[in-house]
C-alpha cells in the first residue's frame, strides 16, 4: 500500500511498507535495548534513520502489561527533550509520539513529533480524537483490551478477529467524525491479547485490509515470541524477524521494531518476492 500523510502541512509519501524505529525514554521498557536516555538517543536516532527507518516513535511511558502509570508530567519530563533534541539533530525525520493522553500529545507535536501513535484508540483520553484532528497529524490507533495495568488478566474473546477488526472499524468511523484525515490501524498484538489470540490475528491480518488503512504491525521481540521458544526479549530478533516477514507478506504497510536494519532487509525480500510474482 502506498502511504501519503499530511506532516502538518507537508505532505510525505511511502512506496510500499515502512519501517518504524522505537526509542523508548523510559526505564522499563520490557526491551532493555530500546531504552534510552538523552546523551545516547540521538546517536540512536541517527542509526535507525540511517539503516532506513523512515519514522521513529518515541515513547515516555512504558505500556508493557502490568506497567504502573506515570503522570502526565513525568511523562512530558521524559519525552519532550528527547523529542526536541532528535528533531534539532534531524530535522526533516518523520518522528512519532507514542502517548495517549492528549496534552502529551499537544507538547509533543510542539516539539517536534508529527504522527501519533495511541494504544487506546482515543478510549483512555476524551479529548483525544479532537486534540489529533486540531493538530492535523496523521493518527495511529491500536486495539487495547483493558489498561497497560489490567490487559493480560486473562483476556477473553468470542472472536478476536472479529472483535479486533470490529473495534477498529468503529473508532475508525469517530476519527474520521471528528475530522482526522489520515489513520492507521494496529491489531494490538500483545495488548489484551494470549498467545493464541496473537497468532490467530497475525494469521487473519488480511481481514485488517478491508479497512483501507496501513496496518501497522508492533511484535518486535514479543512474549509471543519468547514464550514457545523459551527465550528472553534479548534473544528475540531472529524470531522477531520471522513474524515482520509473515506479517509483510499478509498485508502490514508499517513495521515498528527495535531493530531496523533487519526489518528493512525483510522488507526488501518479501518486495522482490512480490515482483517475482507478478
Amino acid at each position: 500500500m502506498r502511504i501519503t500523510w499530511n506532516l502538518r502541512g507537508t505532505l510525505r509519501q511511502w512506496d510500499g511498507p515502512m519501517v518504524m524505529g522505537i526509542l523508548n525514554a523510559t526505564p522499563d521498557s520490557f526491551h532493555a535495548g530500546s531504552r534510552f536516555g538523552a546523551d545516547a538517543v540521538v546517536d540512536q536516532a541517527g542509526r535507525m534513520l540511517e539503516e532506513g527507518a523512515a519514522m521513529l516513535d518515541v515513547g515516555g511511558m512504558s505500556t508493557r502489561p502490568g506497567s504502573a502509570e506515570v503522570s502526565p508530567t513525568e511523562e512530558m519530563d521524559r519525552l519532550l527533550p528527547i523529542l526536541q533534541a532528535i528533531h534539532s539533530a534531524f530535522p526533516d525525520a518523520t518522528l512519532s509520539v507514542d502517548s495517549y493522553r492528549a496534552e502529551v500529545v499537544r507538547q509533543a507535536v510542539q516539539a517536534g513529533a508529527s504522527v501519533v501513535n495511541d494504544i487506546s484508540a482515543g478510549a483512555l483520553d476524551p479529548d483525544m480524537l479532537a486534540t489529533v484532528a486540531a493538530l492535523k497529524v496523521p493518527y495511529i490507533m491500536m486495539h487495547m483490551k483493558g489498561t497497560p495495568a489490567t490487559m493480560q488478566r486473562a483476556p477473553h474473546y468470542e472472536d478476536v478477529r472479529r472483535e479486533v477488526l470490529g473495534h477498529l472499524s468503529s473508532r475508525m468511523q469517530a476519527a474520521r467524525s471528528a475530522g482526522i484525515a489520515d489513520v492507521a490501524i494496529d491489531p494490538g498484538f500483545g495488548f489484551g491479547k494470549d498467545l493464541h489470540h496473537n497468532y490467530a490475528l497475525l494469521a487473519g491480518l488480511t481481514r485488517f485490509t478491508v479497512l483501507d488503512a496501513p496496518v501497522l504491525v508492533g511484535v518486535s521481540r514479543k512474549r509471543m515470541i519468547c514464550g514457545p521458544l523459551g527465550i528472553t526479549a534479548e534473544d528475540a530478533l531472529n524470531g522477531s524477524t520471522v513474524l515482520h516477514t509473515i506479517a509483510l507478506m499478509k498485508g502490514a504497510s508499517i513495521l515498528r521494531v527495535h531493530d531496523v536494519r533487519p526489518a528493512v532487509e525483510a522488507v526488501e525480500l518479501v518486495r522482490q518476492l512480490s515482483l517475482a510474482s507478478s
